[in-house]
């Protein structure tokens, strides 16, 4: 099976074609980048163009659903939708940090706890705690967004033991959880692919926004009093 598997909820634009049975990747993968609605196709149209048979060889499409900011999320997942639609083929929603942890679990031989944290902005993190075991990664909780600095680890979960968060953001962490094995992990085109259930029929795509949009409504302004009611 190949699968096209994109993301957009991180800084880093990463999109790719999967071949689920011969284990070739082709991958693009733009780093910290707000450009994101201007260099997302021309990133897919490069990867399709080292297929055989382009767009025709998908099978399926893999698309990050977060947690991320709103307006990533909605260019990633409004661009796999339309390419879904298009090409008739099977579009999953796959939850961003369960790919970054599956990234991880694969690089980790012994039993362990994983952080898993991405940048939300204003001055917070979006985050989910995994336990790994024989390579494989299973998420504790619901992800959640925090400041870096009120980050407090379950009871249930442990002792921590490894950390994916960006460099930019590890000093904020707790003293106690920055002494611990720091990674800087992005989702990977691969990861996005093993861990979308490909085999089940898919779900409607829910974005994991966790928080309102920066955008807002401007507030509604009163009526001046001498202009009359009226109803229709």
């Amino acid at each position: 099976m190949r699968v096209l598997a994109l993301d957009t909820a991180t800084p880093d634009l990463v999109t790719g074609v999967v071949d689920t049975s011969s284990g070739q990747i082709d991958e693009q993968v733009i780093e910290d980048t707000r450009l994101l609605s201007e260099q997302l196709m021309p990133a897919v149209e490069e990867v399709i163009g080292k297929q055989t048979s382009g767009y025709n060889a998908l099978d399926a499409i893999a698309v990050g659903v977060g947690p991320g900011p709103f307006t990533g999320l909605r260019v990633g997942m409004a661009t796999a939708s339309a390419l879904g639609q298009a090409l008739g083929i099977p579009l999953h929603g796959v939850c961003t940090h369960d790919a970054i942890a599956h990234e991880v679990a694969t690089s980790v031989e012994e039993a362990a706890t994983l952080l898993v944290a991405t940048d939300a902005r204003r001055k917070e993190i979006y985050f989910a705690y995994y336990r790994i075991t024989n390579g494989t990664a299973e998420r504790v909780g619901e992800p959640n967004v925090v400041r870096p600095e009120d980050l407090q680890v379950p009871a249930e979960l442990g002792e921590l033991d490894i950390i994916s968060i960006p460099a930019n953001l590890v000093e904020r962490l707790p003293e106690s959880v920055r002494a611990l094995r720091v990674l800087n992990q992005r989702p990977t085109t691969a990861a996005l692919a093993a861990v979308a259930a490909l085999d089940e029929t898919p779900q409607p795509l829910v974005p994991l926004y966790l928080r309102r949009p920066d955008a807002k409504e401007p507030a509604a302004k009163p009526r001046s009093a001498a202009i009359p009611e009226v109803e229709l």
